[in-house]
This record gives structure tokens, sequence and C-alpha cells, in this order.
């Protein structure tokens, strides 16, 4: 005789997100008052965690921490010294490096309303939210991140992870942050390749979710294109909000299903990364693959050639690649770049599902795509890269 009982539950999950000017001075309280929100009554332990390059262009940042705490000291008190250690793309490549901080978690006895408070780019705060996140089952995370990416796509997401097995996010979890507070300042010491990089997933919630902030995009690519304060600190805002509205109300914010709307673009980027060693960044591998994706829609017969050229010309225009040289990487099974479809549909558990554009705004989600139009697509990139003037070694070959 079969039993069965059917256990179902929902919990509800809220956290504030904060656009806010100088973070650690003593006359903002948004931090403070973020961590202590659920229990003001209580002193709140914290451990900062600050990304090296960070705390290089901002030399008084651990200082300011200590100053802060002390200003808010019925409030917050350290759990342990700031731990300064390295962001960027090689910390999630790093085996060892979670397992430093669940030592550093556990010396300075970090649990349940302990918060952690990362200060860094995407890759820290995936790194370091995935060690809290896997610490007693869930150490409450603050993020502040501190590039025009995080700010404005992963920083105010639910995903934490690292890379392994030369697979890009292969680990990881969906932990909601406890908190994000986006400062624009951190924005103003980054080099300018950074800053437009960022903005290729600007471009992505654009072209998927808001024609008219694709339009705003067009209308301020020359103060983008600068990296001009106020421009993208409206970027930021706008790309955050779409983000965070997608997560509320697009019915998966934890990726059960097979599909991935806000990926568009990246079933190749994500495997660029890893064939180019991260010399390509993040955002720009997403540039890439937005370009090819778009390209291909047209070739598919899904997307208007004008409404493809004004996506090109953006791209180009604020200074982000249309191509790189790995694209014609060959292995035994073709170009390597293709794999990334496998591994796409892999990473999502299910049946391939890839996001494509049908018009500006308006995504379509598909279940194959037609590898010979993937192939015409990087011919055509890499002939409009060499019109564009970026010949040389990158462009020398050709591709079937």
């Amino acid at each position: 005789m079969t039993q069965l009982l059917v256990q179902r539950f929902s919990v509800p999950l809220e956290y504030p997100v904060y656009f806010t000017r100088e973070v650690f001075s003593p006359q903002n309280r948004a931090l403070a008052d973020a961590i202590c929100r659920l229990d003001p009554r209580r002193r709140q332990r914290c451990l900062f965690v600050v990304e090296e390059r960070v705390a290089e262009l901002w030399p008084g940042l651990v200082s300011d921490v200590r100053s802060y705490t002390s200003a808010y000291g019925q409030m917050l008190e350290l759990a342990g010294e700031t731990l300064v250690i390295p962001g960027a793309e090689a910390c999630k490549n790093d085996p060892q490096a979670l397992g430093r901080l669940h030592a550093r978690f556990e010396t300075d006895r970090m649990d349940r309303h302990s918060t952690v408070v990362i200060v860094g780019g995407g890759a820290l705060q995936d790194l370091v939210g995935y060690a809290a996140a896997t610490t007693h089952r869930g150490v409450r995370a603050v993020r502040i991140p501190t590039t025009v990416l995080s700010q404005a796509d992963s920083g105010v997401g639910v995903k934490n992870g690292i890379n392994a097995f030369g697979k890009k996010n292969f680990l990881g979890t969906f932990a909601a942050p406890f908190a994000v507070l986006n400062d624009p300042n951190f924005l103003r010491t980054l080099p300018l390749r950074d800053a437009v990089a960022g903005m290729a997933e600007a471009i992505k919630v654009a072209l998927i979710k808001d024609p008219a902030f694709f339009r705003w995009l067009r209308e301020h690519t020359a103060a983008l294109s600068r990296a001009e304060d106020e421009a993208v600190a409206q970027l930021v805002h706008r790309a955050a909000e779409l983000h965070l509205n997608h997560i509320a109300t697009g019915g998966d914010p934890f990726e059960f299903g097979s599909a991935r709307p806000l990926d568009f673009g990246h079933w190749s980027a994500h495997k660029l990364e890893t064939m180019t060693a991260h010399r390509l960044s993040h955002g720009e591998a997403v540039a890439i693959g937005i370009a090819m994706d778009s390209r291909y829609c047209v070739e598919a017969g899904m997307l208007a050639e004008a409404d493809a050229a004004q996506i090109i010309t953006l791209i180009e225009q604020l200074g982000l690649p249309l191509w790189d040289a790995a694209l014609e990487q060959r292995g035994p099974r073709g170009l390597e770049i293709v794999r990334g479809l496998e591994e796409f549909r892999e990473h999502l558990g299910g049946e391939l599902t890839v996001t494509l554009l049908e018009g500006i705004g308006r995504g379509r989600e598909v279940h194959a795509m037609d590898l010979d139009l993937v192939q015409s697509s990087l011919r055509w990139l890499r002939e409009r890269a060499l019109r564009a003037g970026a010949s040389g070694p990158a462009l020398a070959s050709a591709l079937p």
C-alpha cells in the first residue's frame, strides 16, 4: 500500500536595495539601518570583507569601516578585523579561497544572526556570498557592490557561486542578500574599460524588458562612453530596477525551470570567458554575445535588420568589443564556442532554452539554434569588426 504526503509551503523574501552616497560616512545611517532593521534593540555582529583592489583605490577604506562601526557602536559590533582579499574572476577560480573564508567565519564565530558585509565587485560578491550561504546554512550577507556591472545587475540578484571544472559558476547557491547598498562614488575610480564593460548588462536588460531604456542608452551614449558620473548612476538605477522587477514578477526567481530570460547573449559569453582565460571580462564577453545573438536573430528572420543595426552601433559607440580571436578556436568537434550551447543546457538542468529577440524590448525563447546560422553570424561580425578597423592577428584567419 502506498501512502503519500505532499508538503507545500512558501517563504517570503524581502531585501532592501539602497542607492546612497558615501556609505561609510558616519552621517549616513543607511548601512547601520540595513543591518539592524529586523532587531534594532540588539547589537549586530559584523565582519567586513573588502576586495583588495578597492582597498588600494580607497586607501582609507579599512579605517572608515572602523570609524563607521564605532560611530554606531550601540548598533554594530565588529566580529573581527576587516578581511582584505583579491577579487576579480581569479578569486572564483581559486580552489582554496572558499575554505579560507569558511575558516575565518568559524574563527570569528559567525552565526546565522551575524552579518558579512561584502565590499567589492561581482566576482567577490559571488565568492563571499557563496561562503556565507554555506556557513551554518546561511549567514546574512550585505552587499556593497563597487562596479557598474555588480551595482546594475549581479549585486542586486539572488545568485552566488564559484567556478569549477573549467565551467563558470559550476558551484553555487540561490541566496538572497540581506540588503544591498549601491554607492555610485565607488564607480569614480573604475578604469574606463571596466566601467563601460559593466554597461553590457544594462543593454541586455533593456533589449529584453524595456525599449524606452534602450532609447535612453542610445541618447546618452556619448556620456556613457566617457563614464560620466550622473549618466552612469542613472544607468545603474534603471538596470537594477528592471532586474529586481524580473526577480519579483518573473515567476521563477530561483530558476527551477529551463529558461533564463535575463541571460540574452550569455550562452556564448560564459564560454568565451573560459576560452580566453578571462582575458575578456564578463561584460565584454556579454557585449560580444549580444552582438552575435542579435545578428543570429536577423539571419533567422526573427529581428529586423534596422533593430540589429541599432544594437550593434550602440555596442560599438560605447567602446565595447564585437569580436575576439577566440571565436575562431576549433576543437575535435568544430568551433569551440558552439560547445557553449551544450554547457548552457547543462547549467539549466533541462532542455536548451535560449532567449533571443524578435524586437527591441521583446524576447522570445527558443529550444534550438541553427549552427549554420551561428557560423554565418560569426562571419558577419568578423567582417563588421574589420570594417570598423579592428584589424590584426585576431581577424587574420577565416571562418569556414
